[in-house]
């Protein structure tokens, strides 16, 4: 009987284990006529046993690519429900800075750019998957500047974190609930003193509840394990961006406790 009883233990936990898995999958949106495809990541075994908190992920001013999916599924198994937002369309990535560049211009300072993250947003909500009052927003250098506008647009968020993101000064009279975590580069040569100054000045104005943290020794782009090879590619990048894993390691952990914080432990 007790061999029996074991044995039959073993077949439910091998069970339960086999079902718990990463699901991922693309999904097409559209917004303003751009036909869009972002990235969904989640636990399956995890959303089974209910709505769990989303977390909206923007890429860098490459577009989607797979560091940005490896960050959703990063967050999956966490336990959270990521969407990869796609802000420039379907296919449409890049590791040449001009056309990066060229990209990410038609957003900068522009109502566009909380726009294009919001239809990434509704998507996300949309999946049925997400306790709506626990959503968050991330991003990445032009990622990061993207959460910060999605959040002074009133989306409605909990969090939103901006590793190495350009500045984005609040707006004057801005309505914001949402708390802002801004993770940057000591060394990062991409922001100015006066631009730093700025912002936060900015942030205290609209009484935004910020916490500004600055990671010694780290370059723009820290958070990415391409930088350097990046940099190595492109002499005009170097000493400009660069991974730094002891930065990243801190920066990711800092978004976790926030969300830990706002959300309760990852179930």
């Amino acid at each position: 009987m007790k061999s029996t009883f074991t044995a039959l233990c073993l077949v439910l936990a091998t069970t339960t284990v086999a079902h718990a898995k990463l699901v991922s999958r693309p999904v097409a949106y559209e917004h303003a006529g751009a036909k869009l495809e972002g990235y969904l990541a989640y636990d399956d075994a995890k959303s089974a046993a209910g709505k769990l908190p989303g977390v909206l992920v923007v890429h860098e001013w490459w577009g989607l690519n797979a560091f940005t999916k490896a960050r959703a599924d990063e967050l999956a198994k966490l336990g959270y429900v990521a969407f990869a937002v796609d802000m420039y369309g379907k296919g449409l990535a890049t590791e040449d800075p001009a056309k990066a560049g060229a990209l990410a211009s038609q957003f900068y300072g522009k109502p566009l750019m909380a726009e294009r993250a919001r239809a990434g947003l509704d998507a996300l909500l949309k999946s049925g998957l997400v306790d709506a009052k626990k959503v968050a927003a991330i991003g990445f250098c032009f990622g990061g500047s993207t959460a910060q506008a999605l959040g002074y647009s009133g989306a409605p968020l909990a969090a939103v974190v901006s590793f190495h993101g350009g500045p984005v000064d609040a707006p004057a009279g801005a309505k914001v609930s949402a708390r802002y975590l801004l993770l940057n580069g000591a060394e990062d040569p991409t922001v100015k003193p006066e631009q730093k100054a700025a912002w936060l000045k900015s942030l205290d104005a609209a009484k935004i509840d910020y916490v500004s943290i600055d990671f010694a020794a780290a370059l723009h782009a820290f958070m990415n394990p391409d930088a350097d090879r990046i940099a190595a590619r492109l002499p005009k990048m170097k000493g400009i961006v660069g991974y730094n894993a002891t930065a990243a390691h801190r920066a990711w952990a800092e978004m976790e406790r926030l969300f830990t914080e706002l959300f309760g432990a990852p179930r």
